[in-house]
């Protein structure tokens, strides 16, 4: 499973399945927008269980925070951002030196830096990383897709 490839059936409930393919982007944009991990010009299309991204990045980081924040939301198999750019810059290397991790049935962010680092105290790193994407460090859920800090190795 890639960055842009998500679970569909599993994740944060941001929009409904009533709502048509409009509402959820409607909702799923502002859901991105709220937690505002650094796009301008943010625009969120869903559609059949793709979610597209548009919109210019201050950083890799930034457009990777948004593509997890879709695509950890219900109902997204998959987040698409080719038109997304990066400092006005449409060539855009994604997941530069970081490692992407699917939280496993009990996981816990303390278990997760235990492996990554070599010390579960590290974990409050990777809340930090992921802080658009996990909410609170005590509510992760099997599935969802999160960054690894690979700096503090």
């Amino acid at each position: 499973m890639g960055l842009f490839d998500f679970a569909r059936n599993i994740g944060k409930k941001v929009f409904g399945g009533e709502d048509d393919d409009q509402k959820a982007s409607a909702k799923l944009q502002e859901h991105i927008a709220k937690a505002n991990p650094g796009v301008e010009n943010l625009q969120v299309a869903v559609k059949d269980g793709v979610a597209t991204i548009k919109g210019d990045a201050k950083s890799p980081e930034a457009l990777e925070k948004a593509i997890l924040m879709a695509g950890n939301a219900m109902g997204v198999q998959e987040v698409q951002a080719a038109e997304a750019t990066v400092a006005g810059t449409q060539q855009v290397q994604l997941g530069g030196d970081d490692e992407f991790y699917i939280i496993e049935k009990g996981d816990s962010l303390w278990k997760i830096a235990e492996k990554a680092y070599g010390n579960g105290a590290k974990y409050t790193a990777i809340f930090e990383a992921n802080r658009e994407v996990i909410e609170d460090p005590d509510k992760i859920f099997p599935g969802q897709k999160i960054r690894i800090p690979k700096s503090l190795k």
